[in-house]
């Protein structure tokens, strides 16, 4: 089978594409998917340096990514969604690192997949799913967003800013983005209200009154001005730092959730939530696309095709 894979942790130069995987098992929970697309995220990355060692159990080799658009090749007998001939897409989030998406051949369970939204190709679906839901259980679970409510969205030109600026802006909300400035046109024509130029000064003295609620994509020290900026720090979530815990907020660690993917397929399909790919690499070329998101100045999202 072929694929990217590493058998040991360190920079882009473990990875290597290969010819001779092994072909998956197919356990009875488990539906066996022809990769078509698949996104880089960059957890990707931070599990390559060795930085979730101690969250799960890692057998090498490892194929990196847990985005995946495809489709059906076989089911598990308890396999009862999907079928052989399925268009899928879906965030691969196992309970161990080792089958990643960056190969021909994906064993997924079926909790982590769902039907592929018709009025997206692979390449796009296959960018939706990890920073799609990310997005999209952090507005609708940690915050509870609301018509009406003015949430402020930090980095919202990248990957799961992005998607999150059109959630909100779906869920009624009055949506602020902090970005530089050459992103504001972007970020307004996705949905945001208003857009603020984060190298400006702290967020906020540019806001005009204090938010509903905050979504953080940065941390450190842009986090701290986080409980000025909102009217509760109890509607604060951030997905990258846990110390926003200690500011009475909420951290959001992402998860496969079937229902949640279907509805993300739901709102593409009825033009709410459209997708932006910053740029495609073949599957060959999985170093560049992984370097490309490691500089952290994408917009949108990085595609690996395989044809």
């Amino acid at each position: 089978m072929r694929g990217i894979a590493y058998d040991r942790f360190g920079d882009e130069s473990v990875l290597q594409l290969r010819d001779d995987l092994p072909e998956p098992p197919v356990g009875p929970d488990t539906v066996l998917v022809r990769t078509r697309a698949t996104g880089v995220n960059p957890v990707d990355m931070g599990i390559r340096e060795g930085h979730l060692a101690g969250f799960f159990p890692h057998h090498f080799p490892i194929v990196p990514g847990w985005d995946l658009a495809g489709v059906v090749e076989q089911v598990g007998p308890a396999v009862v969604d999907f079928a052989p001939g399925d268009e899928v897409f879906g965030y691969l989030r196992r309970d161990d690192v080792q089958w990643g998406t960056a190969a021909e051949l994906v064993p997924a369970p079926q909790r982590c997949l769902a039907h592929k939204p018709e009025s997206l190709g692979f390449t796009e679906a296959a960018a939706v799913p990890l920073a799609g839901l990310t997005a999209y259980q952090a507005l609708t679970e940690a915050l509870d967003v609301q018509e009406g409510d003015r949430v402020l969205v930090h980095r919202a030109a990248g990957g799961v800013g992005f998607f999150a600026v059109q959630i909100a802006a779906a869920l009624g909300a009055h949506v602020i983005g902090t970005a530089s400035p050459r992103n504001h046109g972007f970020l307004r024509d996705a949905g945001c209200a208003e857009v603020l130029d984060y190298a400006g000064g702290p967020i906020s003295g540019q806001l005009s009154e204090r938010v509903d609620a905050v979504l953080d994509l940065v941390g450190g020290p842009a986090l701290g001005d986080a409980p000025d900026q909102v009217r509760s720090p109890a509607r604060i979530a951030s997905v990258v730092d846990p110390v926003v815990r200690d500011l009475g907020g909420r951290y959001v660690f992402v998860r496969p959730e079937q229902h949640d993917l279907e509805e993300l397929g739901r709102m593409a399909d009825a033009g709410q939530l459209r997708v932006h790919i910053a740029r495609t690499f073949p599957l060959a070329q999985t170093v560049d696309a992984q370097r490309l998101v490691a500089e952290g100045h994408v917009r949108g999202k990085v595609v690996v095709t395989l044809d």
